[in-house]
């Protein structure tokens, strides 16, 4: 049986974060938001009604720019999660998610610095990472077919789609009952081996995502 997390980066959005929340509302499905500090700022109420719902909220940085692998200015990346952490507030999960910013989906030593490294550990942050990428923002008609084959390529996938306004969580619906017709069991929590830090502890080897300057 191959299972399935839902989770959705880069909201949330005032027009598509609804229609996520009300798709999986509709079959009854619980996912994690990956929220940006600098939406969360004017829209908290989005994530209100993803957390009352059941949604676990996690941390995306605070403008998605760069990989905080790349920040090389001091302070940058630690801000970029603090900054947002304290938008987030009370609405943060006990084991205090935090999603690192991939460009495009890679993972690479680009995802973290060792100031964020850090940061991570001394405030006591669950590191997600994520296995199946459909690139749904640069296809938004033709993500599900890929979704899918990544998803029932392994046991346990992490799904990453974007609650962004690009057309593609209209095809939301259509994944959600492809996939379950093919077998698939939704899930809330992560794949463990997409876990490399459970509340600022390292589980699993952060090298291959950890850029040091030569």
């Amino acid at each position: 049986m191959t299972l399935i997390t839902l989770s959705f980066d880069n909201g949330p959005d005032p027009d598509v974060t609804p229609q996520v929340l009300d798709t999986l509302r509709q079959h009854d499905l619980l996912a994690t938001f990956f929220v940006l500090g600098d939406k969360l700022r004017d829209r908290r109420a989005l994530a209100e009604r993803a957390h009352a719902e059941g949604h676990w909220i996690g941390n995306h940085t605070y403008n998605h720019l760069v990989p905080l692998g790349l920040s090389a200015e001091q302070g940058i990346a630690a801000a970029e999660i603090a900054r947002t952490e304290a938008l987030i507030g009370d609405l943060a999960h006990p084991r205090r998610f935090f999603r690192p910013f991939g460009g495009g989906g890679l993972l690479d030593e680009r995802l973290l610095s060792p100031e964020a490294l850090t940061q991570l550990q001394q405030d006591n942050y669950t590191c997600v990472l994520w296995n199946a990428v459909p690139e749904d923002w640069a296809h938004p008609e033709g993500w599900v077919e890929r979704a899918l084959r990544l998803c029932f390529a392994q046991p346990h996938a992490l799904l990453v789609l974007h609650d962004l306004p690009t057309g593609a969580m209209n095809q939301l619906d259509r994944f959600l009952r492809l996939a379950r017709e093919r077998g698939a069991e939704f899930r809330q929590d992560f794949p463990p081996d997409c876990v490399p830090m459970e509340r600022g502890q390292l589980v699993r080897p952060i090298e291959p995502y950890l850029h040091r300057a030569a």
